[in-house]
């Protein structure tokens, strides 16, 4: 029940991890932030689910280039295959960039680990359309600056589409049920529409036994979690009844047993529909 990265890392702080964190075992990754992650969730388990033409039945009406948000990033794959999914991309398609392609969708990709990070804008065969940065999502210090500087380059206040993949028990076991409530509310306020990918409980549970197995304390929070149990059900009702957000469609479970979920923002009109 591993993860991508604890989405988001700030400025130049460095995930702590052990010395042995970029080897085999998974523990030692306490943000998620493993290494070779892609290989044992690989990309296509979760843009399977998605339907074709999935931008343009969200924006039928978009006018400029759509703005998309990926938090926890990792090291880039989900990314890449999530973004020529969207424009409708085959892999075969991935270099040189195609004409046109940018002005269909920018994504902006954070993860708290800029060696990922790294990895990910080395490996990045759409430099042009992607930005890969190192962020501390839950740094609000680092965050709001960042996020302001890049939707200001488009004139623009928030993003078309956000995804949280595989990163809210992350945030939940490092920050606690206050950390996970601050930020959902965010993410909905930072995105017309979400997808959000939740590990489920079981997860929380192997992600502890990890650490304990190798001698390391365990996660903060981890004991005093009152938000536990069916965790696609508490995040769908902390977006729906707490962050002004409503649930459009839930693209099935992947293999490794996750909901895709898609949520919209109940308020204002998307800005790249105008």
């Amino acid at each position: 029940c591993g993860s991508r990265s604890a989405r988001g890392n700030g400025g130049e702080m460095a995930a702590p991890m052990s010395r042995g964190s970029r080897g085999p075992e998974p523990g030692a990754a306490p943000y998620g932030n493993f290494p070779n992650y892609s290989r044992f969730h690989p990309p296509e388990g979760r843009v399977s689910l998605l339907p074709q033409g999935l931008l343009r039945s969200l924006f039928p009406a978009a006018t400029r280039p759509l703005l998309g948000l990926d938090v926890g990033c990792n090291s880039g794959e989900l990314s890449v295959a999530l973004y020529q999914h969207l424009v409708g991309l085959q892999e075969s398609d991935s270099s040189p960039e195609p004409p046109g392609a940018r002005e269909e969708l920018n994504l902006l990709c954070c993860d708290i680990d800029p060696e990922l990070i790294r990895r990910a804008q080395q490996s990045s065969p759409f430099p042009a359309s992607i930005s890969f940065a190192s962020l501390d999502i839950m740094d609000s210090g680092a965050r709001e600056p960042f996020l302001s500087s890049y939707l200001e380059r488009f004139g623009r206040s928030s993003f078309d589409i956000g995804f949280c993949m595989s990163v809210t028990m992350w945030i939940h076991l490092n920050h606690g049920d206050r950390g996970l409530l601050e930020f959902l509310a965010l993410l909905a306020s930072l995105c017309t529409f979400l997808l959000v990918e939740p590990q489920p409980w079981k997860c929380y549970r192997a992600a502890a036994r990890r650490l304990r197995r190798l001698g390391r304390d365990d996660f903060e929070h981890f004991r005093s979690l009152r938000i536990n149990g069916d965790m696609a059900e508490s995040v769908t009702r902390i977006l729906t009844q707490e962050c002004a957000m409503e649930l459009v469609c839930s693209f099935g479970s992947t293999g490794w047993d996750r909901s895709l979920l898609l949520f919209k923002s109940t308020g204002a009109a998307p800005e790249g529909s105008d």
